[in-house]
């Protein structure tokens, strides 16, 4: 990167554009290894796509490693700067949040700041998403780029179920009455742990707890309302709470074989474009719960050790840009939520987004309800270990 230093006689939005310059020069021919989840097909194929546009405008050659858990991907940043590896490490780009960016930045495995540098930062929505700034109540500080919104949506057929339970209490009493057909994610899956925390904000006295770091010394009263409601509906799960779904595809794909008649997703837009494929009946809908669901960006960071920091800096400023954000949103493509504020984008940019036809399935933003804020990110972990201890043994 040219140093802004170097640079006096020029103004500040001068200087960002030359430094900006420097950096696509020194990325042009640089390999990105994004470690990425790589569990869902489309998601596969849009980074595939978004790496064609990498190497055709910016000469940035975009290779997806599919991965199961970012923490694996985490490990092995940490790895490499334990054994002294500072450059040229193996992990270019990280598809991350929650509590895995908090133990890289606790651990100073991360690259940056870097993200006000991009020049479509200016078109994020830092005040109507704050979500964008803030990661499971951890400030970013400029450290991980967002690149989708998510709230949690649940998923019912209409075809059966005509009226949906919209609170955790209904839900409770809605598996007791319909035993076999309600599960989640195994934790420590991600969505399965929001599942979690979604029934531990409908029903803990005070929800405003979650927003501070999980005490161990009062955690077990904390969680007793989660504890009581698994314990009560866990003989009436899918196959009586002996197995559980891996992941949010697993739990998708009960869905869709009419297994279970209520299932979720992080991705608002996510049954709206698996109608689209094909792989789910159109007489699926979405709904959210009275008083909102957990909500939070996607982000992408880069470790303090990838020897392709330009390259990446090039994918995360693309990921931001209104036709790769607006693609992302198509419920044919992927049905993500944009984090960009469509008021700042021109017209020819806003027309990408009004075009767009959010699916059958796909709640309006004026319907989709709150979203609440993530927890702080040692929730997850202490939620994770806790239900593992209880139920993780699947006896």
């Amino acid at each position: 990167m040219l140093a802004s230093a170097a640079l006096p006689a020029l103004p500040r939005a001068a200087r960002a554009v030359v430094e900006w310059d420097g950096i696509t020069d020194i990325a042009r021919g640089q390999t990105v290894w994004w470690h990425a989840w790589g569990g869902d097909p489309k998601i596969n194929d849009f980074i595939t796509w978004v790496g064609e546009l990498a190497l055709e405008r910016y000469g940035v050659t975009l290779n997806q490693v599919k991965i199961a858990s970012t923490a694996d991907s985490v490990a092995a940043v940490l790895a490499e700067r334990d054994a002294g590896k500072t450059t040229g490490g193996s992990v270019d780009l990280i598809w991350i949040n929650g509590e895995n960016f908090a133990a890289m930045k606790r651990e100073g495995l991360l690259y940056g700041p870097f993200v006000e540098n991009l020049p479509n930062w200016p078109l994020v929505d830092m005040a109507g998403k704050p979500a964008v700034m803030t990661d499971f109540t951890l400030p970013t500080e400029g450290y991980e780029s967002p690149w989708a919104m998510a709230q949690l949506v649940f998923e019912y057929d209409s075809a059966r179920l005509t009226d949906p339970p919209r609170t955790i209490e209904e839900l409770k009493d809605w598996i007791l009455a319909n035993p076999g057909r309600f599960t989640f994610p195994k934790p420590p899956d991600y969505l399965g742990v929001t599942f979690l925390k979604q029934v531990l904000y409908g029903t803990m006295p005070d929800p405003s707890v979650l927003q501070r770091p999980a005490n161990p010394a009062t955690f077990r009263r904390r969680v007793a309302p989660l504890r009581d409601f698994l314990a009560t509906v866990r003989d009436a799960l899918w196959r009586e709470g002996r197995a559980y779904p891996e992941n949010e595809a697993a739990l998708g794909q009960l869905l869709a074989d009419g297994e279970i008649d209520i299932s979720f997703a992080f991705n608002p837009g996510r049954a709206s474009a698996e109608i689209a494929a094909g792989t789910l009946p159109d007489t699926i809908r979405t709904y959210t719960l009275k008083g909102g669901t957990i909500g939070n960006a996607s982000f992408v960071a880069i470790p303090f050790n990838s020897g392709a920091k330009e390259g990446a800096q090039v994918i995360a400023n693309l990921l931001l840009s209104p036709e790769v954000q607006a693609r992302a949103q198509d419920a044919t493509v992927l049905g993500f939520q944009t984090v960009l504020n469509l008021a700042a984008l021109t017209e020819e940019d806003r027309a990408r987004f009004a075009m767009l036809d959010l699916g059958l399935a796909t709640l309006p933003p004026d319907k989709i309800g709150p979203a609440l804020l993530e927890p702080h990110a040692s929730w997850a972990t202490a939620l994770a270990d806790d239900w593992t201890a209880l139920y993780g043994s699947g006896d």
